[in-house]
């Protein structure tokens, strides 16, 4: 580990310590696949303390840490919000991209941390985020790139927020993590294997390292540099015995 994996390391044992000790719900800011990773990996090491990894959504890839004791007699609000950032006139709105939302989010002085996942449809983006940054963004956010907005919270029961997924098809030897890659990015096993060997994928926020490794249906897939997939399905097999499997890429 470097020096700020060993800090964050500390800083989960501390959440974790601070939770078993006080009998309170604890949280983490917005963890990146690696950082989740490392939290699972210390798994072992934490107080007798249970844990969760949740980022206010089942498909979103950042997420937050949740510690709270093995017995708890209350449950506490998740302290993630949801804002609907969408252009006052569409027909004037600049396209607007994943990288403009947080841009424009960014240079309101908040850091990468407090921001979650942020998904865009037709130009309107919801955008998962600490709760008590979110009155802060709400109240300044008013322009992406040229385009005037107007920023409104969203209840997350009430209003469906998924990522769009292109489905792809394929036929494999064997159900395993480079077989899975190598279909839903439409490139040959060979090149997927660096990918791997170099701690570039996780499944399900946890880096694996091993190219055999079997993932389970509904299993979130992560390559850095390419993008992520959920393994949707196995059909059923070909005349010829391959695995048909289903997954669907985020787009």
């Amino acid at each position: 580990m470097n020096k700020e994996e060993h800090y964050l390391k500390n800083r989960f044992l501390e959440l974790a310590h601070a939770a078993y000790v006080r009998n309170i719900y604890t949280y983490t800011d917005f963890l990146n696949l690696n950082e989740q990773s490392i939290l699972l990996n210390i798994s072992k090491e934490l107080p007798p303390v249970k844990f969760e990894l949740t980022g206010g959504n089942d498909y979103t890839m950042r997420k937050i840490a949740v510690f709270f004791p093995e017995t708890v007699y209350y449950e506490q609000k998740l302290p993630i919000s949801v804002i609907k950032i969408a252009p006052i006139h569409f027909q004037y709105a600049d396209s607007l991209s994943h990288r403009d939302f947080l841009g424009a989010i960014l240079n309101l002085g908040i850091t990468r941390a407090k921001i979650g996942d942020i998904f865009v449809k037709d130009n309107v983006a919801y955008v998962y985020c600490i709760r008590d940054i979110a009155p802060y963004i709400a109240e300044n956010l008013s322009k992406v790139k040229h385009t005037l907005v107007q920023c409104s919270h969203v209840e997350k029961q009430t209003e469906q927020i998924t990522p769009e997924f292109q489905t792809i098809q394929g036929t494999v030897a064997n159900v395993r993590l480079d077989s899975l890659i190598s279909t839903a990015f439409s490139t040959s096993r060979s090149s997927i294997l660096p990918y791997i060997s170099e701690g570039k994928v996780f499944v399900n926020g946890k880096m694996v390292t091993s190219n055999g490794y079997t993932p389970k249906i509904g299993d979130i897939i992560s390559v850095r540099g390419k993008g992520r997939f959920l393994y949707d399905n196995l059909l059923g097999t070909t005349k010829k015995g391959r695995n048909l499997v289903s997954v669907k890429r985020y787009i």
